[in-house]
């Protein structure tokens, strides 16, 4: 197994969705099948957008099993820094400043156009 590599998220407005992940996340399209699905890479992965037809639930409860965050890697602690100063000033809250971790990891976390939590983070033992 070579790892996690593919995420794929159902979201509420697909074009929203593909400006957010294509503009400020820097993703590119890799295959548009239709109007209500799109598959982005940045370069070694696959995040697919599945545009949904049923009226939007949120999560009832906060600690409800299923996905709490999910992260892109970068490879250079300064760089989640830079992202963070880019993302606020695109008007894109943090929900959580830069922080350096106990094993010298550093992130932040932000949410996208659907509320799902991201994570941008430099991991040292794969960034």
């Amino acid at each position: 197994m070579l790892g996690v590599r593919h995420i794929a998220l159902r979201v509420r407005d697909i074009e929203r969705s593909l400006d957010f992940y294509t503009r400020v996340m820097k993703m590119t399209v890799e295959w548009r099948p239709d109007a209500k699905n799109v598959y982005l890479t940045s370069g070694n992965d696959n995040l697919a957008l599945h545009e949904i037809d049923t009226p939007y639930q949120a999560p009832t409860a906060a600690l409800t099993p299923g996905l709490d965050h999910f992260g892109f890697i970068v490879s250079q602690p300064e760089e989640v820094d830079e992202w963070a100063r880019d993302l606020e000033s695109q008007g894109i809250k943090l929900v959580q400043q830069p922080k350096t971790h106990r094993d010298n990891a550093r992130s932040i976390y932000f949410h996208d156009p659907d509320g799902n939590l991201i994570q941008l983070l430099y991991h040292p033992p794969i960034s």
